[in-house]
């Protein structure tokens, strides 16, 4: 099986442990052919929090581009952040590839536009409306043509509702633009380091979501692992090994790189 990881975090974030030679260590112990590093982007004038600050982009960059030179000749190195789409930073996103040499943007919408520039932190979801709101965010993003891939699509069902008709909506919306943008969606593996837990519906992991994830192999989406690490013994675990195994058992179409 070829091991590639391209959702990788830093203590730029705040809430990672490590530097970006640390997990490029991991990989390299681990026998990854190829790994990307995507730290929560920040915006400009704005801290949203738990990410780097625009001033330290730059040194974040320059950390990449070492370790891009010193894996050369073993392993891929990229340089990548994970960041929300929000349609009044527009121009914030041609700006990270051209003046900060960005080579890929992942979509991790952890909030959002609900309306009127006000923000919908989906971890904290008031009922299953509120997917049908994540699930147009997702779309909107896919559709900007900025994204390499979307990160954990199924992120809503942290929450602790029932599955419902809001459910099926969303996820249809999410899979839709998908399947029609030929955008690859991510099978997170941090979902299962998070643990099984209670909902309302029964124990289950918060994602990935079997339900949400069998529509997507039903579909022919075209699906990546990665490992959402947070330390560096993370970037190839158990809990990669395993989000392998359900996606193989579930049928998805898994690509490797982008």
């Amino acid at each position: 099986m070829e091991k590639t990881n391209f959702h990788t975090h830093t203590s730029y974030c705040r809430h990672a442990l490590g530097s970006a030679a640390d997990y490029a260590a991991s990989a390299a112990s681990a026998g990854l052919s190829e790994l990307g590093f995507s730290d929560h982007g920040p915006f400009p004038n704005h801290d949203f929090g738990l990410r780097m600050l625009a001033e330290e982009l730059p040194a974040y960059v320059a950390e990449v581009k070492q370790l891009q030179k010193q894996y050369q000749n073993k392993m891929p190195v990229r340089i990548g952040l994970e960041i929300e789409y929000l349609s009044f930073q527009e121009d914030w996103y041609p700006r990270l590839f051209q003046e900060y040499s960005i080579d890929y943007l992942v979509l991790g919408e952890h909030f959002l536009e609900a309306s009127d520039h006000e923000l919908l932190n989906i971890y904290a979801a008031t009922s299953t409306k509120d997917y049908l709101l994540y699930a147009a965010a997702l779309e909107k993003g896919m559709h900007s043509g900025f994204f390499a891939f979307v990160a954990h699509p199924d992120l809503m069902f942290f929450n602790n509702f029932a599955w419902d008709d809001n459910c099926e909506k969303a996820c249809d919306i999410i899979l839709s633009a998908a399947k029609e943008l030929d955008m690859i969606l991510e099978y997170n593996a941090n979902g299962y380091r998070r643990g099984r837990q209670e909902f309302c519906d029964g124990a289950r992991y918060s994602y990935p979501h079997r339900r949400f994830w069998k529509k997507a192999a039903e579909a022919g989406i075209r699906t990546i692992i990665n490992s959402d690490c947070h330390d560096p013994a993370q970037v190839w675990d158990w809990a990669m090994d395993q989000a392998h195994e359900e996606a193989a058992a579930l049928g998805l179409t898994v690509v490797t790189t982008f």
